[in-house]
């Protein structure tokens, strides 16, 4: 089968949330920070690069291990973590990386003469004193910067600001000189917190973190996530520091607010925290941002859609699918691996967690092995009436569905095309430690149509794979 964008859009076995997707040179990289499976906190591994030519978004490429935690002065022993970063190319055209280590408020600076060699240590932001912005008395700490360069000045955008707290005021912008480190004009908020957002544009959806600025045309463009955690939002202005209005949500990790195969307020999989920006690639606009798996809030992968603008400017949501960068529906034939499932409920629902893990009861999309084998991912924990759904294939002919299954169980799989639709045919399948092979005659509708798969029956089952034939 011709190789087919997915998500997520990298290795089943790589978790890089937070990713900020840049075009250098005809390719497309993506920087983010860089989770470790079954990990006990964020982002405990040192930041990688992967990077895919522009008009092939299917072709991943591993750049390797671009900074390392110890490369950071202020974390000799590694005992920090590097927290999401972003990367502008500056004027003298070396590209510049800025991030927080995540126990203190400054911004820290690496450079590298290309896109994504070994970036050195340059410095930290700061006034024209000397001192570190996020040290200055009234400073507020920094968090997740995103950066734009325009001609000697980038500005820099950071912040982090939960509900109800208030020595928070919201997002904040900052610009910096030719240097790429020392400041010109000092922090301004932009996008404000929860309690300071009344009468404004952003209420309901305030500004929490992971603030990513882009620039279309003459305008700019604020993606953030916000204190509802699970959604992308966006503001807009003419001006980089001033005037940003809220506009909308582009993508809920668990697709809540969007209503199409589903109503509005209905999750779809089990939500956290989100992080991402826009880039536009070959002339289409894509979002990149990322799920949670392994029943985590430690272990996030990414995965991107593409998403469209109006002739006014604005974005209209778009749904989780596991197409990714395709471009549209998957090719509705051969083996596909079940950790493409862009939903994921149990008891016809996926709930949102604040909790460090979920119970166990919920199904998880995982892996055998330790960080850093390449496992491929698998469904575990599918117990009655679980469910995993896959957007979308161009179906044509399929007369019989295969799937790979293994675990503790004594019952079938139910072939749906809707989440709440009738079963178009059922798998039976029973106890197995190695991963099995059934299969049934399920006629699947001509035309472009979703797969549903829903266990029911005894004990717990693991799904890795389903083929159309």
């Amino acid at each position: 089968m011709k190789k087919q964008g997915l998500n997520p859009y990298l290795p089943s076995w790589e978790y890089i949330p937070d990713g900020e997707p840049h075009v250098f040179n005809d390719r497309v990289y993506v920087y983010g920070s860089h989770d470790r499976f079954n990990g006990h906190v964020y982002c405990l591994n040192d930041y990688v690069c992967w990077s895919a030519p522009v008009d092939d978004l299917a072709d991943w490429s591993y750049e390797g291990v671009i900074y390392e935690k110890t490369d950071d002065p202020l974390n000799p022993d590694g005992r920090m973590c590097l927290y999401a970063p972003d990367v502008t190319v500056g004027p003298d055209g070396r590209y510049y990386l800025y991030y927080v280590l995540d126990k203190v408020p400054v911004v820290s600076v690496a450079v590298c003469d290309t896109p994504a060699g070994k970036y050195e240590f340059y410095g930290y932001v700061h006034y024209s004193d000397g001192v570190r912005l996020g040290e200055r008395a009234g400073d507020e700490p920094q968090f997740d910067p995103g950066v734009l360069t325009e001609g000697d000045k980038t500005y820099l955008y950071t912040g982090f600001c939960a509900i109800g707290d208030k020595s928070r005021s919201g997002a904040m912008a900052t610009v910096l000189g030719p240097d790429m480190f020392t400041i010109l004009e000092e922090p301004v908020f932009i996008a404000p917190s929860e309690p300071y957002s009344a009468g404004s544009s952003f209420e309901g959806h305030e500004f929490f973190e992971a603030p990513s600025i882009r620039k279309k045309g003459d305008t700019y463009y604020l993606i953030y996530s916000s204190v509802v955690m699970h959604e992308l939002c966006y503001a807009t202005s003419k001006h980089p520091t001033k005037d940003f209005i809220y506009q909308g949500v582009i993508i809920s990790n668990n697709d809540l607010h969007i209503e199409s195969y589903k109503p509005a307020d209905k999750p779809m999989y089990y939500g956290g925290n989100n992080h991402g920006s826009i880039t536009a690639i070959k002339d289409k606009w894509y979002i990149f941002y990322h799920r949670h798996t392994n029943g985590s809030n430690f272990s996030r992968q990414g995965c991107v859609e593409a998403i469209e603008f109006l002739s006014d400017g604005t974005i209209p949501q778009v749904e989780m699918t596991s197409c990714g960068s395709n471009g549209g529906p998957l090719i509705g034939q051969g083996e596909y691996p079940a950790y493409i499932a862009c939903n994921l409920i149990h008891r016809d629902e996926a709930i949102y967690t604040g909790d460090l893990w979920m119970d166990s009861q919920f199904p998880k999309i995982t892996q055998d092995g330790k960080d850093g084998d390449e496992e491929i991912g698998y469904i575990a924990n599918m117990t009655d009436s679980a469910t995993a759904g896959f957007k979308y294939f161009n179906c044509k002919g399929i007369k019989k569905v295969k799937i790979k299954v293994r675990g503790y169980c004594n019952g079938k799989f139910e072939v749906k095309t809707r989440w709440d639709g009738p079963a178009l045919g059922k798998i039976p399948v029973e106890f197995t430690n190695v991963w099995t092979e059934y299969s049934a005659d399920i006629a699947i509708p001509d035309g472009i149509q979703a797969i549903y798969i829903t266990y029911t029956g005894n004990g717990r089952a693991s799904l890795a794979s389903f083929t159309l034939e």
